[in-house]
């Protein structure tokens, strides 16, 4: 009998929206928690490896992201963001941590893969392309590189991206502007062909 009670509960938690589900973490709810590490976790580990190009580490930075997350729940505000938005930044500055504290490498060789659960989209840029591009990418400065990644590989609207930053969206937007511009100039340079990609 605790087995099924334990089941309809854990198949209601998984009805729930994120937002709901974060309030129920803060209230230590292990069965909401767990809703959530697997509805979002192959997509923040895939975010994180694309950040930092080393799987192990990737998992551990998420897996300290979902620490905190049950941590301080409580912290959650619906009304200033999505949960994905508000976890996104937790994912992102970790990740920003930890690679301030090694020395500025290359983007990591499957930066331009997506994630496995968002396979619907098919790449159109040939392996070439895709390195020179993710040549370019790495070169950029560490804000601009964060902007494109949240943009173009993580597929967030401005909004959604300037808010994991902590920017207003005009300057978000205006950083993006840079770093559209910056890309070009290298594409252009290596005459890639990433030119109409890019718009």
């Amino acid at each position: 009998m605790y087995c099924l009670k334990s089941k309809s509960l854990r198949q209601k938690s998984e009805e729930l929206d994120d937002e709901t589900l974060v309030t129920h973490v803060a209230a230590a709810d292990r069965g909401a928690y767990a809703v959530l590490v697997h509805r979002h976790g192959l997509r923040y580990r895939a975010l994180a490896y694309r950040m930092t190009g080393d799987l192990a580490l990737a998992e551990d930075l998420v897996q300290e992201a979902f620490v905190k997350l049950w941590t301080h729940a409580d912290r959650f505000d619906a009304a200033k963001a999505k949960f994905t938005t508000w976890f996104h930044r937790i994912v992102v500055n970790r990740c920003l941590d930890e690679k301030r504290k090694r020395t500025h490498d290359p983007l990591p060789e499957g930066f331009d893969q997506e994630d496995e659960a968002d396979n619907a989209e098919e790449t159109m840029v040939t392996d070439n392309a895709n390195r020179a591009l993710r040549a370019a990418v790495s070169r950029l400065p560490e804000r601009q590189r964060v902007a494109v990644t949240l943009s173009y590989f993580d597929g967030l609207s401005n909004i959604e991206a300037a808010d994991v930053m902590e920017l207003k969206l005009k300057a978000y937007e205006s950083l993006l502007v840079r770093a559209r511009a910056k890309l070009r100039d290298e594409l252009e340079n290596s005459k890639s062909g990433l030119l109409a990609v890019l718009g």
